[in-house]
């Protein structure tokens, strides 16, 4: 109750003048400035090394999350396509008039419940589908490349994928139906993979500010040392000096977030270039647009960058005053 109460009572209004240069914040409204002068001096607090290592973080928390973001909007995305989505194969080895096989199998696909559209693909598409893999060529008209029927279905009203397969296998011979079951099971792996990867890189980082930001503590009062001591004698409660050094680092967490969380910014947006100025050829470019999307983040992700600035923030402030009272035990 009494770290709600402080937060409760601390001045917010005078947050803004905390976070600017001392020569815009003179110029802020009379209501945006701060009640009274701060007792600890700021450069004694707030160090340059100590901004530029807390922008590195926030940073590096900033990538990881936006990451983890684009990984799951891309996975989530391609999870829903393929789910609305069935494929018929069909072994050209096992049919002579592979051609008229594949018009049957579609007027029957067409017939059954749930099924809202059935497309054959020609020789020519099922190639262009090897082409990431094994390039544009002529050889592939030699190969017995698979005939495939892909088969949209309604997601509201789906069909019973299980007595479509016996019905295919009764009927015809050498025509498989996949659901892509497996193919969703192994893209939630990969993303709940690459969330518990982001999360730890994230603790990591946490972790790493929050002892910076004790060690920083612990440093500013013993430099300050006599000015503590002091309003200890004259009646300063621990509450009163921790607010002095919370002020600090909370403007600290703000500044040094908003730089971090920009260049991270500015990495997202640079990110479609990077991707194609890497290149890497046409199966790398295809498969990190698949795991990565178009390299974009949307609104969401700038609101996930912006959360991140906040966390960073309340974690200095929240880790200056633990550090500050566990600093001023040793001073009783």
């Amino acid at each position: 109750m009494t770290f709600l109460s402080d937060i409760k009572d601390y001045p917010w209004t005078s947050l803004l003048a905390g976070v600017l240069p001392a020569r815009l914040a003179a110029r802020l409204p009379k209501r945006f400035q701060a009640p009274s002068s701060q007792i600890v001096p700021p450069a004694s607090v707030a160090g340059r090394a100590l901004t530029i290592v807390i922008a590195i973080m926030t940073f590096l928390a900033c990538l990881t999350a936006g990451g983890v973001y684009m990984v799951h909007q891309s996975a989530s995305a391609w999870v829903d396509d393929i789910a609305s989505e069935v494929t018929i194969e069909l072994n050209p080895l096992e049919t002579a008039d592979i051609e008229k096989k594949m018009t049957l199998v579609a007027l029957f696909l067409a017939k059954q419940p749930g099924v809202t559209r059935v497309k054959p693909m020609s020789a020519d598409d099922s190639a262009k589908l090897l082409e990431p893999w094994l390039g544009s060529t002529a050889a592939l008209s030699a190969l017995p490349v698979p005939r495939l029927i892909a088969v949209e279905i309604d997601r509201s009203d789906p069909p019973d994928i299980e007595s479509i397969q016996n019905a295919l296998t009764q009927n015809f011979e050498g025509v498989t139906l996949d659901d892509h079951r497996r193919w969703q099971s192994e893209i939630k792996l990969i993303t709940r993979s690459t969330a518990l990867g982001g999360i730890a890189v994230l603790a990591l980082v946490a972790a790493a500010t929050i002892a910076v930001v004790v060690s920083a503590t612990r440093s500013a009062m013993a430099t300050n040392r006599e000015i503590i001591e002091v309003l200890h004698f004259v009646g300063a409660n621990d509450r009163f000096i921790s607010r002095e050094f919370e002020q600090h680092f909370l403007g600290l967490g703000v500044r040094a977030g908003l730089v971090g969380a920009i260049a991270a910014a500015v990495t997202f947006l640079l990110m479609p270039f990077l991707l194609s100025l890497l290149g890497g050829g046409a199966v790398t470019e295809a498969e990190t647009r698949r795991l990565l999307g178009n390299g974009e983040l949307d609104f969401g992700g700038y609101l996930l960058l912006a959360l991140t600035i906040v966390v960073v923030a309340a974690l200095c402030m929240v880790t200056s005053r633990l550090g500050v009272f566990r600093v001023l035990k040793t001073y009783a």
